[in-house]
């Protein structure tokens, strides 16, 4: 069994974070009807998940882009992986982030 070291412990907690961040980025920039606590971390962002589509998305990557200090492209052969839930996002604009 391995025990959770203190560094580990805190990127948990700073990851979790970042997703309650996220999870309100998106609440307030596509305007859900929905609080950004009802996000679940894992619930997928497309189809029967959240629901959104590419313009939602689209909108989400500005806001990400203005906000974390840089760029998600459009045409990252990667988005369908980063944009797959909340938390692969947050862990992408964690490894990412500039700002």
């Amino acid at each position: 069994m391995s025990q959770s070291t203190p560094a580990a412990a805190a990127a948990t907690a700073d990851l979790a974070a970042l997703e309650r961040e996220l999870a309100a980025l998106f609440v307030e920039a596509l305007n859900l009807e929905m609080a950004a606590d009802e996000i679940d971390p894992l619930m997928p962002l497309f189809g029967d998940g959240l629901g959104l589509d590419s313009i939602d998305i689209l909108e989400v990557a500005l806001e990400v882009s203005h906000r974390y200090g840089f760029q998600l492209r459009s045409d990252d052969e990667n988005n369908q992986k980063i944009f797959q839930n909340l938390r692969s996002l947050a862990a992408h604009v964690a490894q990412h982030r500039t700002q």
